[in-house]
This record gives structure tokens, C-alpha cells and sequence, in this order.
């Protein structure tokens, strides 16, 4: 999406290329930076998955990018590692807070993470942080950064044994083990139950567990609930 013309000179204010696979949610997020951060914040562009992303910021090289974790053609990380844009500074913005999601968005060189629970002024007020070099994390999310690196999480059983799963099939993992049933899964995720089953079966074998029970446990352990 090309800048405004009309909007008058932005030298002063901190540019943002806003990246979510999910249109309304673009669109809200906007409207908050447009009324919270008038005169602090302008959003450039906005795209829908990895490679609109890489586009846009190549395009735009903007000071901060608002980066949703899971994007069709392989996630915020993908953006992060295809992007050459030096002084561009990445903050997640994603609905998980799921310990690995964190870690893995930190570990490819986000400076922070937040939740699509923010307000509008909280989400300005993280953007100009990070956007002078700060690092900023919601409350909880600052435990698992803190955690991973005095190695209360094992980072390296973590991502070998999460590997070995696809994403769909991390989103189901992490469902399951939270307690929702199948149906409410299928409900979640927009697939069918059948198809969930499957990826139940898949997420069992590879990770060589026998019960939700125990996948539960195996994910309440690593720290992933």
C-alpha cells in the first residue's frame, strides 16, 4: 500500500510496515496506530505473508515492523532472515504466547514481543521503544525470555523435538494440550475434525507419546501452555 501523498512531510514521525495474514485485523490494528499514535506513528504499507512482507520492507525500509509470528510461506522468522534492511527493527505482534513462538521469534531477531491483547497507547508506546533500541515484552512473555537464557527452558530439546512437527500441527499440539476438545479444535482452526484427528495422530507418533495426557505433560514441561 503506497503512503499518502497528502499527509504532509514524516521525518519526525517512527514508520511502520505492519505485517498480519488477516485483513480485519490489519485494518483494526491501523486504526488504533492512526487515533493512539497520531503525530508518533505512521504505518506505510501493510502485507499478508512472507514475501508481501520482504517486499514491503525492501520497498519502504521503514523504522519498525509489526510482525504477526505465524504468516503463510513461513512465518515472521522467514520475514526477519529474508530481509535487508539494517536499520529496520522487528517487534511480533501475535496472538500466541506460547514459550517457543516467543523464544523462536526472539532468537531470529525480533527486539520484542507482544500480544494482540495490547491497547492502541501500549502498542505505540512499545513501537517508539523499540524503534530507539529497547526491548519490549509483555509481562509473562519477559519470564520465558529470562528463563530460556539462565536455562530453566532447554532450548535445544525444545526446538529438536518441535521440529519435528509441521506448524499446522504445532497449532493442534498446543490446542490439545490445553484441553480443548476436538471439535472445539476443528472450530478453532477452521478444518475438520477428521483432519484434526490426523494431525493428533501425527503429533503423537512424532513426538513418541501415547495419550493427550501425556502430551499435556510433555508440553506443560517445555514450558509451551
Amino acid at each position: 500500500m503506497s503512503p499518502d501523498p497528502t499527509a504532509g512531510p514524516t521525518t519526525d514521525l517512527i514508520t511502520v510496515v505492519l505485517v498480519d495474514d488477516h485483513a480485519m485485523f490489519r485494518r483494526g490494528v491501523r486504526a488504533e496506530l492512526e487515533a493512539a499514535g497520531a503525530g508518533v506513528v505512521r504505518v506505510l504499507a501493510e502485507a499478508a505473508d512472507v514475501d508481501e512482507a520482504v517486499r514491503a520492507v525492501a520497498a519502504h525500509a521503514p523504522d519498525v515492523v509489526l510482525l504477526d509470528v505465524h504468516l503463510p510461506g513461513g512465518g515472521g522468522v522467514e520475514v526477519m532472515r529474508r530481509s535487508n534492511a539494517p536499520g529496520t527493527r522487528f517487534l511480533a505482534l501475535s496472538v500466541s504466547d506460547a514459550a517457543e513462538d516467543v523464544i523462536g521469534t526472539i532468537r531470529g531477531g525480533a527486539r520484542g514481543y507482544v500480544t494482540k491483547t495490547i491497547t492502541g497507547p501500549e502498542l505505540v508506546a512499545a513501537i517508539k521503544r523499540v524503534s530507539e533500541g529497547d526491548a519490549v515484552f509483555s509481562p509473562r512473555l519477559a519470564g520465558f525470555v529470562l528463563d530460556a537464557f539462565a536455562g530453566s527452558i532447554e532450548l535445544a530439546a525444545v526446538d529438536e523435538d518441535l521440529d519435528r512437527l509441521t506448524e499446522r500441527e504445532r497449532e493442534v499440539m498446543r490446542l490439545i494440550a490445553r484441553g480443548y476438545a476436538y471439535k472445539e479444535v476443528a472450530k478453532e482452526l477452521f478444518i475438520s475434525i477428521k483432519t484434526v484427528e490426523t494431525h493428533m495422530s501425527s503429533v503423537l507418533r512424532k513426538l513418541q507419546l501415547s495419550s493427550r495426557h501425556e502430551l499435556t505433560r510433555w508440553a506443560s514441561d517445555r514450558r509451551l501452555l
